[in-house]
C-alpha cells in the first residue's frame, strides 16, 4: 500500500481603497520551497529542533521564487511583514491564511509595483526562511490602499 500526500496552495491579493476593491490579482499557484518542505512540515511533524511554523507575509517587487529559495526578491521595497491570522475547520484538509496590509501603518511610503508574495515564519525581512510564494501580475498599490491577502494550503 503505498500513500502520497501532495500540498498545493493558491493566494489571492485584492487592492482596497475606503471600502472599494480597486484590483484583484484573482487566484495563483503558489511554490512551496525546498526549505519549506523541510523546515515547515518534515520537520514539524517529527518535532524536530529548528521546525517552523507560517506566521507572517511578504509582499516584493520581484518575480517568482525558485524551490530553492529562502528570501523574497524585492522584499527590501516595501516596508513590513504583516502577521497572518490562520484558520482551519474540523475535518479539513486545507489551512486558510489571511493578512492585511494596512495603509494606516505605512507599508508603503510611496506608490509601488507589487509583484510577489511569501510566507514567512518571522517579522524581520532580513531573517527567516520563506515556506512558499509566487509571482502575479504586478500590481500600483498607493498609501492610500490597503493589500487584503489570503492564501491557502490544501493537503490531499
Amino acid at each position: 500500500m503505498q500513500d502520497s500526500v501532495k500540498v498545493k496552495g493558491a493566494f489571492r491579493l485584492q487592492l482596497v481603497e475606503g471600502d472599494k476593491v480597486v484590483g484583484d490579482s484573482g487566484w495563483h499557484q503558489n511554490q512551496v520551497t525546498n526549505l519549506g518542505f523541510n523546515q515547515y512540515i518534515v520537520m514539524s511533524l517529527g518535532s524536530i529542533a529548528g521546525s517552523k511554523y507560517i506566521s507572517h507575509v511578504a509582499l516584493g517587487t520581484g518575480g517568482a521564487p525558485a524551490a530553492a529559495d529562502t528570501a523574497l526578491s524585492g522584499e527590501s521595497e516595501v516596508s513590513k511583514r504583516v502577521a497572518v491570522t490562520a484558520a482551519s475547520s474540523s475535518g479539513s484538509k486545507t489551512l486558510r491564511l489571511t493578512a492585511t496590509f494596512a495603509s494606516s501603518s505605512s507599508f508603503v511610503t510611496a506608490a509601488k509595483n507589487i509583484s510577489n508574495i511569501g510566507l514567512f515564519n518571522t517579522s524581520a525581512q532580513t531573517t527567516g526562511t520563506m515556506f512558499a510564494g509566487n509571482t502575479y501580475a504586478s500590481s500600483s498599490v498607493a498609501t492610500n490602499q490597503n493589500v487584503n491577502v489570503t492564501y491557502d494550503l490544501c493537503f490531499s
